[in-house]
């Protein structure tokens, strides 16, 4: 029973207990067998299509999968399928050398602060790098945690190349940077925003905000899209995804809607066209 009409304003506890009374006095209605036996499969539908949808994701917790070392103080986790996406840890005062970008590479900060180069980056800010640019030794003074798309970590080979070539001269496009707070928001659906973040006319990149009990409809979402959780909890069909966590829609499945209760931000990753 809602509570937006107290019985006695001057006494909000008492009105309470007089709601909670007249709702446990209420006698459960049963439905009609017809009506029921419909209300029942109905919901089951429901569910085995939430359950479907959800074994064509791939989701990846923050506290899952492997870690590894990757210099000194420094670790990483590969995220999704075939995706250049990793989690990258740094501990106080570690530090990877400098490098050279062969391909756009997106940087979203969860946790701490890092220096890119010249370029401070705290939680909450997006940061790119064009294929071509160099960027100086990245640094964190007192820990972070970083997503990273578009990355030859976890490829040797490729690593190795980057390293050698931040020697060469030239410093590229420059980075793009955008802050925490800055840029404007979109309306999308009722109690969804979004903001841009790039796009090169066939991916773009985004944050999704979502009111507390909106939802994103599954219609909205790409089917090969990135969805990394920044900030709050939000459903992905009937999984639950906190801050950290990531998930996958891989090309040809369905994705599930996403929804939340008490609000969320969201990193997403997907095709021109669609809300993630």
């Amino acid at each position: 029973m809602k509570t937006d009409y107290l019985l006695d304003p001057e006494d909000a506890e008492r009105a309470q207990r007089v709601e909670d009374a007249l709702s446990e006095a209420l006698l459960p209605v049963a439905p009609a067998p017809e009506r029921a036996s419909a209300l029942r499969a109905g919901l089951l539908a429901r569910v085995q299509a939430s359950r479907e949808a959800g074994r064509q994701c791939i989701t990846l917790r923050l506290d899952e999968g492997e870690w590894r070392p990757l210099v000194p103080g420094v670790r990483v986790k590969r995220l999704g399928r075939g995706q250049r996406a990793v989690l990258l840890e740094l501990a106080p005062g570690a530090a990877l050398p400098a490098h050279r970008h062969h391909e756009d590479e997106e940087c979203v900060v969860l946790r701490g602060d890092a220096l890119l180069g010249e370029t401070v980056v705290r939680a909450g800010d997006y940061h790119l790098a064009r294929a071509r640019s160099r960027h100086g030794r990245v640094s964190s003074h007192g820990g972070a945690l970083l997503y990273l798309r578009g990355t030859p970590i976890g490829h040797p080979a490729q690593t190795l190349r980057d390293v050698v070539t931040g020697w060469l001269p030239g410093e590229g496009e420059t980075p793009v940077t955008v802050r925490a707070g800055e840029g404007a928001w979109a309306e999308f659906a009722p109690g969804v925003r979004t903001r841009l973040l790039r796009e090169d006319g066939e991916t773009r990149s985004f944050l999704v905000r979502l009111e507390p009990g909106s939802e994103l409809a599954a219609a909205t979402r790409a089917a090969d899209a990135e969805c990394l959780v920044l900030d709050g909890e939000a459903f992905f069909g009937d999984t639950l995804l906190r801050a950290g966590d990531y998930q996958q829609v891989p090309t040809g499945s369905h994705p599930p809607a996403v929804g939340s209760d008490s609000g969320a931000l969201l990193f997403v990753r997907g095709t021109v066209g669609s809300a993630g």
